[in-house]
């Protein structure tokens, strides 16, 4: 843990960071979620010219009620395990870079856990639609979304089968990004200091850590996004009944069996990618290959490069400025605290 922060610091700095963040990259994320669902090109382009129509855009902050909600604890619960890991690995002969992302790792499991729930109904709530003469269609807040989500689910134990899915995907990704993270933003900080430009304020921190955050996520985000694609069509499908999946199972039996393949093996991956265990996770990657090839498993790549480098700029940015104000209000340092 970095000296002189306590948990709670830790805590309402990771926790602020991720609310500032949740409201001004939500609806980048939500066009990306709609763009990787499998019902992409029926609701939200025109079928005469594939061109994208306005109901993509509409509504781009359903479903961020359940998610802020969850980020508060989930950040707080991600920074409180990596600080901590990180100091007790920091003991220890391991290399940094692998001290980094083991810690990062362990911070993500936890996380992912209390995020999952919040993740599946938010992804959810994204993907509503309502007709162009509902009043709430041009609403940018609306609650109702989450609601009628929420309705989609018969049990609790479903808003959890996104876990291994999140995890997948997250735990590669900052296994990945905080170690390059660290080595820019120690980079950049030894650059300044070496040119005597360095100035140890608030400010300097926030940016500095704001662009080592930024480069880092962005790279990380293109490298993992075939399994944030896999992850969306897992979380989208979380709400299915036995009934849905049953009429899902026989239209692609229909299929298969026209296309002379084994239809019982193909229902067998289909049940998997269902369940949302780790081989489904891989059957429905193998799905989107074949049905929409490598452009289908990097759908969404651009626009999440670029809400990663600007939401981890922040994320990371925002946090390390609120640790280090907590820090100087906390031993009285002022040096800390200056602008």
């Amino acid at each position: 843990m970095p000296a002189n922060n306590s948990n709670t610091d830790i805590l309402a700095a990771g926790a602020f960071a991720a609310f500032t963040v949740d409201l001004l990259v939500y609806p980048l994320d939500t066009i990306k979620t709609r763009l990787q669902s499998t019902d992409y090109k029926r609701l939200y382009t025109k079928s005469s010219t594939n061109a994208l129509n306005r109901s993509l855009f509409r509504g781009l902050y359903q479903g961020i009620g359940s998610v802020v909600i969850a980020t508060v604890p989930s950040s707080g619960a991600f920074f409180t395990t990596y600080e901590g890991t990180k100091s007790l690995l920091g003991h220890t002969a391991l290399p940094t870079p692998v001290t980094h992302s083991v810690a990062s790792s362990i911070g993500e499991l936890v996380s992912c856990f209390i995020l999952t729930p919040a993740e599946v109904l938010k992804q959810n709530a994204q993907m509503v639609s309502r007709s162009k003469s509902s009043p709430a269609n041009n609403k940018i807040f609306d609650g109702n979304a989450t609601i009628l989500a929420l309705r989609k689910f018969n049990s609790p134990t479903q808003l959890w089968r996104g876990y291994t899915a999140l995890a997948g995907r997250n735990l590669p990704f900052t296994a990945m990004q905080f170690p390059m993270f660290e080595h820019v933003r120690t980079s950049i900080h030894a650059y300044r200091t070496r040119k005597g430009i360095a100035t140890g304020s608030l400010w300097e921190t926030g940016l500095v850590t704001a662009i080592s955050a930024g480069s880092a996520g962005a790279v990380a985000a293109v490298i993992t996004t075939p399994i944030d694609v896999v992850k969306t069509r897992i979380m989208l499908s979380a709400s299915e009944s036995s009934q849905q999946r049953g009429e899902q199972q026989q239209r692609a039996i229909k299929e298969v069996e026209a296309q002379g393949k084994d239809a019982k093996a193909e229902i067998e991956k289909a049940q998997q990618a269902a369940r949302g265990g780790r081989a489904g996770g891989l059957a429905v990657g193998k799905e989107i290959l074949r049905t929409e090839g490598v452009k289908g498993l990097f759908r969404g790549g651009a626009l999440r490069c670029i809400w990663t480098a600007v939401g981890s700029g922040l994320y990371l940015g925002v946090y390390e400025s609120g640790r280090r104000y907590l820090e100087g209000r906390r031993t009285g340092a002022g040096e800390g605290a200056v602008l």
